[in-house]
This record gives C-alpha cells, sequence and structure tokens, in this order.
C-alpha cells in the first residue's frame, strides 16, 4: 500500500491569533500549511512555530483583496506544497465607527478584506478542490453578524460570509467538497485588545466585563477556533455541509 499524500491548508490572516493557532493546528493534524498574510515576513513566525514542531509550512505574502495576487499566491502554493485543498478564510480587518463617523473607505476596505477576499480565495482554490474530489472551506465569521453597535461595516461582511457559506456548499458539495462556517464570540487577539484601547478602557477591566457576560465565564482563546477548525477540515466532518458555529461560550443564533 502506498501513502496518501500530504493534503494541503490554506490559511489566511495566520502570522498571528487566530490564524496562526489554526495553522499551527492543522499542521498538528498532519497537514502542510501555507500561511498567508498581508506581508511575507509577518507569516514566518507562524512557519518557524510549525516547523519547529516537526511540521511543513510555507510563508506566502498576499492581498487577498487583490485577484493577481491570489492567483499568484494559490500558484505557489500548489507548486511548492501541493494542491490545496482545504481553505480556511480567516484574514480579516476592523474599520469601527459608528454609521454617521464611517467613511466610504472604511466600509469598502472591510469589505474588500472580508467578502471579496474569502470569494476570491475560494474561487482560486476550487478548482483544485473539484479535481480531486475532495475540498474542505472554513470561513471566519463573528457573533458580530447578530448586530453590534460602531460595528455596521464588520457585521454586515459577517454576516455575508454566512451566507457566501450556505451557497458553497450547494454549489460544490457534489464534489466533494464542503463548505461551513464559524462564529467565534470574544476571543483574546489584538483585534480585542484594540478595541478595548479604542473604547478607553483598561485591558484587564475590559477583558473581565467581557468575560463576565459569558456563561462558561471566560474569554475565548484562538485555540478553542482552531479547534473548531480541525473538525470542519477533518474526515468525520464529511457530513457537516453549509453550518454555521458559534463558538462563544454560550447560545448565539
Amino acid at each position: 500500500m502506498t501513502e496518501s499524500p500530504q493534503r494541503v491548508a490554506i490559511v489566511t490572516g495566520s502570522a498571528r491569533g487566530i490564524g496562526a493557532a489554526t495553522a499551527q493546528r492543522l499542521a498538528a493534524d498532519g497537514l502542510a500549511v501555507a500561511v498567508v498574510d498581508l506581508e511575507e515576513a509577518a507569516a514566518k513566525g507562524t512557519v518557524d512555530a510549525i516547523e519547529g514542531a516537526g511540521g511543513r509550512a510555507l510563508a506566502v505574502g498576499a492581498d487577498v483583496s487583490d485577484s493577481a495576487q491570489v492567483e499568484a499566491a494559490v500558484a505557489r502554493v500548489a507548486a511548492e506544497l501541493g494542491p490545496p485543498l482545504v481553505l480556511v478564510n480567516n484574514a480579516g480587518v476592523t474599520r469601527d465607527n459608528l454609521l454617521f463617523k464611517m467613511s466610504e473607505q472604511d466600509w469598502d476596505t472591510v469589505m474588500g478584506v472580508h467578502l471579496r477576499g474569502s470569494f476570491l480565495m475560494a474561487r482560486a482554490v476550487q478548482k483544485h478542490m473539484v479535481e480531486h474530489r475532495f475540498g474542505r472551506i472554513v470561513n471566519l465569521s463573528s457573533t458580530s453578524a447578530l448586530g453590534n453597535r460602531g460595528q455596521s461595516n464588520y457585521s454586515t461582511a459577517k454576516a455575508g460570509l454566512q451566507g457566501f457559506t450556505k451557497t458553497l456548499a450547494i454549489e460544490l458539495g457534489k464534489f466533494g467538497v464542503t463548505a461551513n462556517c464559524i462564529a467565534p464570540g470574544f476571543i483574546v487577539s489584538d483585534m480585542t485588545k484594540a478595541t478595548a484601547e479604542r473604547i478607553g478602557q483598561d485591558w484587564e477591566t475590559y477583558l473581565a466585563a467581557r468575560a463576565a457576560e459569558i456563561p462558561v465565564a471566560r474569554a475565548g482563546l484562538p485555540e478553542d477556533i482552531a479547534n473548531a477548525v480541525s473538525f470542519f477540515v477533518g474526515e468525520a466532518a464529511g457530513f457537516v455541509n453549509g453550518q454555521v458555529l458559534y463558538v462563544a461560550g454560550g447560545p448565539k443564533a
């Protein structure tokens, strides 16, 4: 018997936070991982961590909202690691503000990274998945998809990703490709620390207040999301398709 070739995953926005934790978890699960971030140099820390643990990884710099860069990045991954059969659309940015203060650029930037970026990445990798009759796409939404003050752009993008996921599930399911969505709740990350700073609160005070609102009485960690991604990517989730999983320490939608 010959061993099956190592599957290859692309994780966008994986230089830090949820993306880095996810990349490292998938590597620990036995996948080769393309660590994609805006700057290739920023992705090297995650690659070093994966390789230090005995895994195989590649740092790739790309703006996911740019179609030419996405196509080049996916082609490079296919050439250097192998055909990407797993995609985790994690790259994200915030440009928070109340509606009357929000600029068109703030709106377009968030839509560009979250929605356009996920579309471009999924479109670029699906041909590999369809050819191999296997694929896993996991999109990162948020509890903000249910609405969140000061985040009309982010909330809209994250809600849009849920509809995008369900449509991919319908279109690609017959080719052995599943698409699912994870909606994290409050996660300790650079992004949530920036939120505390933006509203003028001490991080520890902000963290304690947010944790007190969560039924499990703690904030989420990037690893909590990585664990959920690991399930969706695995063989055991082959009949789970088009679902939105809220990983938030308590019930959501």
